[in-house]
């Protein structure tokens, strides 16, 4: 005879996490469908105090440089990419132009860039090893580049193993990996948003590869279109199993999906408001227990609620963005300084500090 397990309470769950026990996928669902954002909150804000300083907030100034919007991969989610043959919207960044961006990027104060791009036919490995190599020879920068997605296609093009690409990247330039193209790391929904991308095995292989040949990574989670709560447990889920194997995601970033503009927008009936955004970003802080820093995603959200969110469970909030181009081309478009950063942090209760990409201090702020 079947026993009904009743299921735990929000407090009960939240006490035993603060105590040191793992959430689990059950509990996490529970807190997901609870609703209760300002228990969930306050146990993520307390979570992140024990993790990272608890009177700062970090911050980095870079430039998200697109180099090409012409894309095989047709994904329903994005208003950036165009199709090969596009001869009036579809573009390859000269190298003079990237370096131009780069020069602008440094006189703002800028470490880094973060350079990602369509997944371009024509575009093999030597191309990326010719720009990295000529980047690095002429400006003292972090290349915070390439998505799992665009390693994979680079491999099959240019017929090199991953480890083999990511080597000769990394030799070239190549400083460290950003977590674009892991929308859900659950195979039924990458069929139904991008059946010709990246599968779940094939990202998290990537970013072990990268892992393995010491490279640091970020983790993301773009949600709420197709996903169920359950699936978006199981994306943190194989984001956690790969930490506990490799410990190379310094990060991870969620975002909601962005609809304008967008073919998958045209089908979804509702999407997540800011505080379904608040409970999964808090709820990821407390699963995530092994990634040092969760980053807030203004650049999706707004200012305010990218505010918000470093009281419940963010401690970075990312870039200024000098320039962005994916989001905005789905209809979502903030500008942000380091004196609107600095106002807000402080704002906020908090201490402004400047980081690079792999969260050292560059400046702090009074």
């Amino acid at each position: 005879m079947a026993v009904d397990v009743a299921p735990r309470t929000v407090s009960a769950i939240l006490e035993q996490v603060l105590d040191g026990a793992r959430l689990t996928d059950d509990d996490a669902a529970t807190l997901l469908r609870s609703r209760d954002l300002v228990s969930v909150g306050r146990a993520a804000d307390e979570m992140r105090a024990r993790k990272t300083n608890p009177d700062e907030v970090t911050f980095i100034v870079d430039r998200n440089i697109n180099y090409t919007n012409v894309c095989i991969t047709d994904c329903d989610f994005c208003a950036f990419y165009r199709r090969p043959g596009d001869a009036r919207e579809g573009y390859v960044l000269p190298k003079p132009v990237i370096h131009k961006k780069i020069e602008e990027t440094l006189a703002l104060g800028g470490t880094a860039v973060l350079m990602q791009g369509g997944h371009h036919p024509d575009l093999r490995i030597e191309w990326y090893e010719d720009l990295f190599s000529g980047i690095k020879s002429r400006y003292k920068i972090h290349l915070h580049a390439l998505s799992p997605p665009e390693i994979q296609h680079i491999s099959r093009r240019s017929k090199l193993t991953v480890s083999e690409t990511l080597s000769r990247l990394r030799d070239s330039g190549l400083d460290s990996l950003p977590g674009g193209g892991g929308e859900v790391l659950v195979d039924r929904v990458r069929k139904i948003i991008a059946p010709k991308k990246t599968k779940t095995a094939e990202w998290l292989g990537v970013m072990r590869e990268a892992h393995r040949l010491g490279m640091s990574t970020t983790a993301t989670m773009m949600y709420g279109h197709v996903e169920t709560l359950e699936e978006r447990i199981e994306h943190m889920r194989r984001i956690r199993d790969l930490q506990d194997e490799m410990h190379g995601f310094r990060a991870f970033i969620s975002w909601t999906f962005q609809p304008d503009n967008t073919r998958l927008g045209k089908q979804i009936v509702e999407t997540p408001t800011s505080f379904d955004y608040l409970l999964t970003q808090a709820v990821s802080r407390l699963y995530l227990d092994n990634v040092d820093h969760i980053q807030s995603s203004w650049v999706t959200q707004g200012l305010k609620i990218g505010q918000v969110a470093l009281h419940f469970g963010a401690d970075d909030l990312g870039s200024i963005m000098i320039e962005e181009n994916v989001v905005s081309a789905a209809g979502t478009t903030y500008c942000a300084s380091v004196e609107d950063f600095c106002r807000l942090i402080r704002a906020a209760g908090k201490r402004p500090v400047q980081r690079d990409t792999l969260y050292r201090r560059v400046k702090a702020y009074d």
